[in-house]
């Protein structure tokens, strides 16, 4: 089994940046269970040290980043990073796979593709197969703001109820996280998608101000990035756990099967291997 992923580490949307010394969760802040499978996951990786509460509510964190868990989940398997699929294509009863820099990889039994649905969509149509309803999956975009201040304000997190900004976190609040104040600031869906073409030095401008404005004091910064989720949640979902076509074992997952949760992509996940290992009589 092979798992290949074009990021420069894996972790997707739970993704963590490092810079100067400094790192944030610039993709999701924290994890909730829902469910039993998911609540018994979190336990164990809480019981190892791979998730710790933060600010209440049932909320879990990635230590000592969010990327953390899917690493855990990772361990065993050989993982490709900075590799982006580009084509897949039959070859007999197997699947070969080529990549943007034009290697090529196989024989594989089945193939489980997890990206966010309208890439799934691009890829399978380029590479002319097809997987009914994927199409049907939607997403809100996120601008997501990184920010090193002198002094981070003493909640965890802050869920503005007006203006541009949807969320601040305290990146330093969170549970074996380096000291020194920095915050992660996503906007608003409906905020990011009208400027989502907006110059990064824009987006920093107004979003920084917003937040100095939300916390009533200036916000001294030492560092600032912006990074555009073009993919960021769920809008709507296909309400079923996972795809899969057992005659060509080629099937697909992620939260837009479920619903816009980390809980929704590890269960669209877990159903999508359970069907391909039922199908391959149980073979890993």
């Amino acid at each position: 089994m092979r798992v290949f992923d074009k990021g420069r580490g894996v972790g997707g949307r739970m993704a963590n940046r490092r810079a100067d010394g400094m790192q944030f969760d610039q993709g999701a802040q924290f994890m909730q269970a829902h469910g039993d499978v998911f609540a018994t996951r979190l336990a164990d990786w809480e019981r190892r040290g791979i998730v710790g509460p933060w600010a209440g509510a049932g909320r879990r964190v990635g230590i000592p980043d969010m990327a953390a868990p899917v690493r855990d989940l990772l361990s065993d398997l050989s993982v490709a990073s900075g590799m982006a699929i580009t084509w897949i294509s039959r070859d007999g009863a197997c699947w070969r796979l080529a990549d943007g820099a034009g290697g090529e990889h196989g024989p594989f039994a089945a193939v489980a593709i997890t990206f966010p649905a309208p890439q799934i969509a691009a890829l399978l149509a380029a590479s002319g197969f097809a997987l009914a309803g994927v199409e049907r999956a939607t997403y809100a975009p996120c601008w997501s703001l990184m920010l090193a201040v002198e002094r981070a304000p003493p909640e965890m997190l802050i869920e503005p109820n007006e203006g541009p900004i949807g969320l601040i976190a305290s990146d330093s609040s969170k549970p074996g996280r380096p000291e020194g104040g920095r915050l992660t600031v996503h906007a608003k869906p409906d905020w990011s998608r009208a400027h989502l073409e907006v110059p990064r030095e824009a987006i920093v401008s107004v979003l920084s101000k917003a937040a100095e404005a939300w916390l009533g004091s200036p916000l001294p910064i030492g560092y600032v990035q912006a990074h555009r989720w073009r993919f960021a949640q769920v809008e709507t979902a296909l309400e079923k756990p996972c795809l899969y076509d057992p005659d060509l074992r080629l099937g697909a997952a992620g939260d837009w099967c479920l619903g816009p949760r980390i809980e929704a992509a590890h269960d669209s996940g877990l159903a999508l291997a359970d069907a391909i290992l039922a199908d391959l009589g149980g073979a890993a």
